[in-house]
Order: structure tokens, then sequence, then C-alpha cells
């Protein structure tokens, strides 16, 4: 790798900010000392900062020359509940929650980008805005940032994510859609209770609710184009009250995933459809509730190029996946891409000779081989040279 020296001179200062962050976690909207640790750090490197919603840091670097060029990179921030087994220095300290997907690495190297940049602050021609976003987790933050104006007068804005499944020393760099959509729904089946002997008397809501669940998949295997990529998920199923009672309410919930907007409508809609259709069909009252978490991730081709090239001169050419297949994992970054240009890059974090690092996101022992925060500050940085040099 070719690792610039002035990314190579911060590797102490990006590694102990991670492993700060490892240990203390907090969860989406609840990531208050993390934002604060963010703020001191901002105030350290003399970079002007403000609070997007409550857990949220904008960080501003304002070059001296006379473009109005703006330049966004992003980081989100927020942890998971789930416990942390390593048996490492840097273990959570907060019981039964870990930064489990990375997050602690990507603020870490974006304030290691941050770093860099306010000392070449005199080279940049244009403005670099800091995006220390929080809830990424329930897909909440973008938005939060987005309603605030952080993202007002941007003119691209790029983000990355560490990947568990990429070798450290490799970066995916890949236009088009690359992640699925997710939102959630809520169905509600109200029926008319009574005794499992008299099933002609009642309205059975389980039984209702059941052929919603099979019925549901035909929006899959039917209704949806063979080489479009669709998931339909019913994980939960709650209702009844005793064995020999016919239920009365059941309530389902579930997640639907897409890679484009107009498949994405089309499937809320036909789950809609189906569950009121099959609802009336038994004298029963559906009610269906959605929740947008995240739109389809979709990067723009030209600055994913351009990103590309620069990994290119980081890791080497070889190093660079261009082409690497969709994820129906969903991230919010996807709502900055529907307002402006960008791409979201996964960096490689995956040491083979470590078997934590092999670890699957959101899993108990994920760890990340640290390397991979130089890689991914590096491409922030020289990213944002680039651009406004």
């Amino acid at each position: 790798m070719n690792i610039k020296d002035y990314v190579l001179k911060e590797k102490d200062y990006i590694i102990s900010l991670r492993r700060e962050f490892h240990k203390y976690p907090e969860v989406s909207l609840k990531e208050y000392k993390t934002a604060q640790k963010i703020e001191e750090e901002l105030d350290k490197l003399n970079i002007p900062h403000k609070r997007i919603g409550e857990t949220g840091v904008l960080g501003v670097i304002k070059g001296n020359g006379s473009s109005d060029k703006i330049i966004a990179l992003r980081a989100d921030i927020d942890a998971l509940k789930v416990p942390d087994d390593k048996e490492v220095d840097y273990k959570s300290q907060n019981n039964g929650y870990h930064h489990a997907c990375g997050h602690d690495a990507h603020t870490a190297s974006l304030l290691g980008a941050a770093k860099i940049l306010k000392e070449k602050e005199a080279e940049l021609n244009g403005e670099v805005r800091l995006f220390f976003q929080q809830a990424e987790e329930i897909g909440a933050g973008a938005k939060i940032f987005i309603k605030e104006g952080a993202l007002d007068g941007v003119d691209e804005i790029i983000g990355a994510h560490v990947s568990s499944h990429i070798e450290v020393g490799k970066a995916s760099v890949t236009s088009g859609p690359i992640s699925a959509s997710c939102d959630y729904f809520k169905i509600i089946v109200k029926g008319r209770g009574g005794h499992v002997s008299t099933p002609h008397l009642s309205i059975d809501a389980l039984y209702i609710a059941s052929q919603i669940v099979v019925n549901l998949q035909s929006i899959v295997s039917r209704q949806t184009d063979p080489v479009d990529t669709v998931v339909v998920g019913v994980g939960l199923i709650n209702g009844g009250t005793i064995y020999n009672a016919v239920a009365e309410e059941v309530t389902l919930e579930g997640t639907t995933r897409a890679f484009s907007f107009e498949t994405r409508e089309r499937t809320n809609k036909n789950v809609e459809k189906i569950a009121k259709a099959i609802g009336e069909s038994y004298g029963a009252e559906v009610t269906v509730e959605f929740k947008d978490y995240a739109s389809p991730l979709i990067n723009d081709e030209r600055v994913t190029k351009e990103v590309a090239d620069i990994a290119s001169k980081i890791i080497g050419e070889e190093n660079v996946i261009t082409n690497a297949p969709k994820r129906l994992g969903a991230d919010d970054f996807a709502e900055f891409l529907i307002e402006v240009p960008g791409t979201y890059i996964h960096v490689g974090t995956k040491n083979s000779c470590n078997s934590n690092t092999c670890a699957e996101h959101h899993n108990h022992l994920f760890d990340i081989d640290e390397e991979g925060l130089l890689v991914t500050t590096n491409i922030e940085v020289d990213y944002v040279l680039n651009k406004l040099k």
C-alpha cells in the first residue's frame, strides 16, 4: 500500500480514537458522550462545529480560496445492542452494547481526515463539511442532517464503511445500486374471538394472518421480474391468548428490500393490497403501517470513478473492486445520494490471521484490522484535495 506520509503520521491518533469509541458504544439517538468526544477533538483541532439534532455533529473547514464548492464527508457514529465478547484491551465497557458494525472506525477515520485537512486548510479552495451522523442503524440520522440543512449547498458527498468481507488493503468502489432499501411494516389483523369448537361463529385472526404471511411471498415469486432482487420477510407474529380460544387480534411485523425506487414502491403497495384483500375476504379488519428506514443506495457513476482512481493510487488498481455484488443490507447514506451526487465505498478490514476480523457485522466478536482505518482516511483526504486544491 502507498499510504501517504501525512496519514501515517496520524496512525496512532486514529487508532487510539477508534479504541476509545469502541470502549464506550452508544445506541441510536443516545450517542451523547460520543458526540461530546467528537466535539472535544474538533475543539482541539480548532474546527468550528455545531450539533445536528441532539447527538449529531457537523464540523466545517473553510479553505482560503474563492471557490464556493463544498465537499461533504460522512461517518456514522452509533453502536448496537449486542454484547462484546472479545478479550481485548478496548473491549466495550458498556455492558450489552458493542460497536459491532464498525462505526467507531468510521468516526476515528473521519477525525483523522479532519486533522489532516485542517493542517492543509490554506491549500483548500472551497469548504469541507464533516458529518458525524447519528442513528444510522435505525435509518433516522441522515434525514435529521438533511432536515437541518447540513446538506444545503453541498456539491458532492462521500462516505466509507469497513467490511469484514474484504481483505485489508482492498476496497470496493462500485457504481450504481449497491445496497437495498429497507422498509418496516406492521400488519394488524382484527377478527372476532370465540371458542375453538365453534369457529364458524368467530373470525380467526391467527388463521387470516397465516394466510397473509404465505401470500406475501407471491410478491417475490409471481409479481416481480425474476432478475429483479426483492425481499419480503415477516420476522414476528404475535396474537392469541390461550390454546382453546380463537385469536381476536394478531400483529405481523416484517421488512421489504429492493434496489430501485420503482420496485420498492410497487412491492410496498402489494404488501398492503394483499393483506387487506385477504382480511376482507374473511371479514376481518386489517391495517397496514409502513416506516421508511432507508432508500436504495445508488452510487453516482462519475464520483465513483473519481474515487476509484484515487483509491488505486493508494492501494493499487488490482485492489480496487469496481464490480462488487449488491447487498440487501441497507444504509441511510442513501438519503444523501438522493439529494447530491456521491459514492459510498467499503474498505476491507478482514485479516485472515485474526478470526475476529472475519466475524460478521453485528456479531458479538466483531473486530477490525486497524490498518483499514488508514486506507479510509487517506481516500477521504485525497478526494478532498483532488477536488479543492
